[in-house]
């Protein structure tokens, strides 16, 4: 039989009769093999050492403060150092300044007030840095809640006059039930402020969280020169520019220069010699594992209205903050680095596209990479789905997003698929990650259109703002839509939703208040008989949106009584996303 020599053959070009190879030809090919292996395994060792280096870039922070403490204003003012934008706004627009870029939606800007939280994406320094700045106002506080389970820590604003107030210690609370690092920047020093002990001592008491400052105030109001950063042990001086709509001019001198005597006041000057001694001998000492344990909180102090000691504060933040943290799904910890794309919904808005009347899902990734276009798997939906339509945000403007990593936040035009606490993936393991606590509702009415030929317009504008988690909508237990009952946490969403419903959906509504100030979801709902429940004369039995049986109270002490009359019942003061 003759031999059959492959002069040229390849991985790819076998013997089509099953003859034997020249062993010359055959060691070609186990060459190739190798090479080729090798180069793939090169490439995947390319892509996870690149996948590595976007995750370590990545710090995602949310934004927490009373109302009025001035936290939106510094957040445009991160914007305004990042390049994000050329002017910083105000939240209280006048005639010749812009509106603040987080406070997109009509009522914030007529208002003044924050009414949802926001996402925005900036670069600095080489950081990609995605805030998520909240809603001051307790009303709100539920879309602060759901927004810091996306955040892996968190910047707390304190007016410096005011010190702490009382949604700064709810905020707070949420904060160390996560365990998240919480930086502190103590704002308004370009007013007259507390002395800045007293300030410390404060938080250190009413929050239950030790303090280290790792800058401290020269003077305030209009007396304030800058701050002396306590590591280099030198000052920095401000210098205003444009009204604080620009970065702020600095100049950095030593502590012990006698030129910082020509700028600052003798008592200043004597008063900042003296706290820097008594800062050193008495204060707390500085570790940076306390601090991302949630165990210390490094203070900064400065004005974000005029710009002062807004750099040097996100300096520290940067060099104190770590990248992504590890989340857990069905009792697993899931890497951010590794390579598999997870995410979870925390925030659904409809309407951000007046034109459009768009909705979108909010996504934080917890880990890999996103990619447009790719698949993933809906693990609520029990089905595969394609991500086509991504944004990369800020506020309300989004453009196309290509790619981003664990850390980002993206927005994903939603059909009405999604809601809150949803999780996709990548991989053959599906999972789901803890899901986002619903918050009692404190305030109940009932709703109508008053316009019947609108129902159609009524129906889907209170389900798409209640799918946002901004209301709660509940029917009567044995109805459909007719009745609709909406629960709030607090009264101002009431004027939210009527303002949104009309000019959103063209649709004007008459609200009802109801006596109910109590409610409690029915853990059991499949071990008693719901129709049959025993109540009392102010109870009554309502459905959420996806038919889980809840029950509402006037009175506190009737819950315990219908707990009493009903043997077997369960009830909890929260439901789960």
């Amino acid at each position: 039989m003759k031999k059959h020599v492959y002069k040229n053959a390849s991985i790819d070009r076998v013997h089509p009769f099953g003859r034997r190879l020249d062993y010359k030809v055959a060691e070609k090919i186990e060459k190739l093999l190798k090479e080729r292996l090798k180069n793939k395994y090169r490439l995947w060792e390319d892509a996870m050492e690149d996948l590595r280096q976007q995750i370590e870039k990545r710090r995602t922070f949310a934004i927490i403060s009373h109302p009025d403490a001035g936290k939106t204003t510094l957040t445009e003012k991160f914007l305004l150092y990042g390049g994000a934008i050329q002017q910083a706004g105000t939240v209280k627009g006048k005639k010749n300044s812009k509106h603040a870029t987080s406070d997109w939606m009509e009522i914030e800007k007529q208002r003044g007030i924050s009414v949802t939280s926001s996402v925005l994406q900036f670069n600095y320094q080489g950081y990609c840095i995605n805030i998520l700045d909240t809603p001051g106002h307790q009303d709100f506080s539920e879309d602060t809640y759901r927004t810091l389970m996306a955040a892996d820590c968190a910047v707390m604003v304190i007016d410096a006059s005011k010190g702490v107030e009382d949604q700064t210690r709810k905020l707070f609370k949420v904060c160390t039930m996560r365990h998240i690092p919480i930086f502190t920047f103590i704002n308004k020093m370009d007013r007259e402020a507390r002395d800045p002990y007293e300030l410390m001592e404060e938080i250190e008491q009413e929050l239950g969280i030790e303090t280290c400052p790792v800058n401290w105030p020269i003077g305030s109001g209009k007396r304030f020169a800058g701050v002396y950063e306590r590591n280099d042990q030198e000052v920095i001086r401000f210098i205003p520019v444009d009204g604080g709509k620009k970065e702020v001019e600095t100049e950095i001198l030593k502590a012990d220069d006698p030129k910082l005597k020509e700028y600052v006041e003798d008592e200043l000057y004597d008063k900042l010699q003296e706290d820097i001694e008594l800062l050193d001998m008495a204060g707390n000492e500085f570790s940076l594992e306390a601090v991302r344990a949630g165990k210390l909180s490094p203070v900064c102090f400065g004005s974000a209205l005029t710009n002062f000691g807004i750099e040097p504060f996100l300096k520290h933040f940067l060099n104190m903050t770590t990248p992504p943290t590890p989340r857990t799904a069905d009792g697993e910890v899931i890497d951010p680095y590794q390579e598999n794309f997870s995410a979870f919904v925390f925030k659904i808005q409809a309407n951000m596209n007046a034109r459009h009347r768009d909705r979108m899902a909010f996504f934080r990734i917890c880990s890999g990479k996103f990619e447009k276009g790719m698949e993933v798997y809906h693990y609520q939906g029990k089905k595969k789905i394609k991500l086509n339509q991504s944004k990369q945000l800020m506020a309300d403007e989004r453009s196309e997003v290509n790619e981003a990593y664990a850390g980002d936040v993206i927005g994903v035009f939603d059909p009405g698929i999604f809601s809150i606490g949803d999780t996709i993936t990548t991989g053959k393991k599906h999972f789901a990650f803890e899901g986002i606590p619903t918050f009692a509702p404190e305030h109940f009415a009932r709703v109508r259109q008053i316009d019947t030929m609108k129902r159609k317009q009524f129906i889907k504008g209170i389900n798409q703002i209640a799918q946002e988690g901004a209301i709660q909508i509940f029917q009567e237990f044995n109805t459909g839509m007719e009745e609709i009952i909406v629960g709030v946490v607090g009264v101002l969403q009431f004027e939210v939703l009527e303002y949104r419903l009309k000019n959103e959906y063209g649709v004007d509504i008459r609200l009802e208040p109801l006596p109910y100030e109590h409610i409690r979801w029915i853990e059991n709902p499949e071990e008693i008989d719901v129709n049959r429940i025993v109540g009392t004369s102010d109870m009554k039995k309502i459905k959420d949106l996806k038919g889980n049986p809840l029950l509402v109270f006037a009175n506190s002490w009737s819950v315990n009584m219908v707990l009493e009359r009903n043997e077997g019942l369960k009830l909890s003061e929260f439901g789960r996303n």
